[in-house]
């Protein structure tokens, strides 16, 4: 069955499969092909204020943190952010919950009906249906996550109102370049003349400063214009700049499980945007925001579980740095770290980083392309000089987890890590600590 063939009853799994198949490769970014089909769609996004997040790290989080604070302040909110866990609909959702397969369908169908066989990615097809369903439903504010990179990624197709990069370090470096200061230029192209962008990353690159300097753009960097401070175990205090240029203090906020400098940038993009929000508004926002896959607890026969997608060496290094300060408190609990990763990623320094807090390795092999073997990361482990007692390898996530009860001690801790598909393929036999499984 082809794209055209289908419609909008035909059941969601069949247009996923399509569309899929519509390009040959999974990443060709530029916004030639997307802005052809656009032009042709309904996409007037002009009632909405657009909040455009890009970075290596912290998008999806940066993009929760924003959605919570929005919508406990009563605002109408849309989000696009990729990839999904378990159903694709978590990556289109209104007012924090995901929209049902007949909005999605239906956008694919009008997709179809004005593609004229120009081949788009999956991801392509995927951001012009959000940004249908957007353009019709009209919320208040919206949240587009970029999916790699920024300049040609197909998401700054839409001009923001407030650009936020989180942070900049080496990933994908075989499409965004082999330094920071590539990829810093290249995650600055979300940035616009005349609209205000935001740093999380204390170390800009100069091409990101550079870049908003040629256009005009006005840059609030953490460390300069904003900053945070943890104050004790349970508080910390934020100051920035307002839309006027005025300095906002906030005091005694609630820590969220969520890292704070995403939180730190999060609240300085809530300063450029017309929202009236009170101070009960932000620090409930702060609480309730979590995100499934990220410092996400569960639970698997009675043990503790982290799950986290770190899959470069800047996110390893926070779960690292976030495991360490759990074991401060309970150094009784020793972590059996589950570890899939894709190939393409930097395995080793990863390994590296989390050698510190691991006190047993349980490495699987992912079954996807990309997906590196057990025996992989085991040649890893043996040149780190990890001893062979404390390394398991196996051929599944679901094979590691359904004997690792039995090696574990009463005390120990469950991470599990390394990539999305490693996370996916866990929260099918977690039990989540809401009660609901997968």
């Amino acid at each position: 069955m082809s794209p055209k063939q289908l419609n909008e009853t035909s059941p969601l799994a069949a247009w996923l499969e399509e569309i899929e198949a519509c390009h040959p490769a999974e990443i060709e970014l530029g916004l030639d092909r997307m802005r052809q089909v656009a032009e042709r769609l309904p996409l007037n996004l002009e009632q909405s204020v657009k909040i455009i997040v890009g970075g290596t790290n912290g998008k999806g989080t940066s993009v929760r943190l924003l959605e919570s604070i929005l919508l406990e302040a009563g605002y109408r909110v849309g989000t696009y952010t990729s990839p999904h866990f378990v159903h694709y609909n978590e990556r289109i959702s209104l007012s924090g919950r995901p929209v049902d397969d007949a909005l999605i369908c239906a956008a694919f169908t009008q997709i179809e009906a004005q593609r004229d066989n120009i081949p788009l990615t999956y991801f392509e097809f995927g951001t012009l249906a959000a940004l249908l369903i957007f353009a019709e439903q009209k919320p208040d504010f919206l949240l587009l996550e970029v999916g790699l990179g920024g300049r040609l990624d197909s998401v700054n197709l839409v001009d923001g109102d407030v650009s936020l990069v989180t942070t900049i370090a080496l990933d994908h470096t075989d499409w965004l370049g082999p330094d920071r200061e590539s990829i810093g230029f290249e995650k600055a192209g979300i940035f616009r003349s005349t609209r205000p962008a935001v740093c999380g990353d204390p170390l800009p690159p100069h091409t990101l400063i550079e870049h908003a300097n040629k256009i005009g753009c006005s840059l609030f960097c953490q460390g300069q214009q904003f900053s945070y401070a943890q104050l004790d175990s349970d508080t910390w205090r934020w100051q920035g700049v307002n839309q006027a240029g005025q300095t906002v203090s906030l005091s005694d906020l609630p820590l969220p499980r969520l890292p704070l400098q995403n939180a730190s940038s999060v609240l300085q993009v809530l300063q450029l945007i017309p929202a009236s929000l009170s101070a009960q508004q932000i620090n409930q926002g702060l609480l309730k925001a979590q995100l499934m896959g990220r410092m996400q607890p569960a639970t698997l026969s009675g043990f503790p579980c982290i799950l986290d997608v770190a899959h470069n060496p800047e996110s390893a290094a926070y779960l690292a740095n976030y495991l360490a300060n759990l074991l401060l408190t309970h150094p009784e609990q020793k972590n059996h770290l589950v570890l899939g990763m894709l190939a393409d990623k930097d395995m080793a320094q990863v390994c590296e980083l989390l050698l510190p807090v691991v006190e047993h390795w349980h490495l699987v092999t992912l079954h996807t392309p990309r997906g590196a073997n057990s025996s992989q990361l085991k040649a890893i482990l043996d040149s780190l000089g990890v001893p062979p007692s404390s390394v398991a390898e196996y051929d599944h996530v679901k094979i590691a987890l359904s004997q690792l009860p039995q090696l574990m001690n009463p005390a120990d801790r469950i991470v599990i890590a390394g990539s999305f598909f490693t996370v996916t393929d866990a929260l099918s036999i977690v039990e989540r600590v809401d009660g609901e499984q997968g």
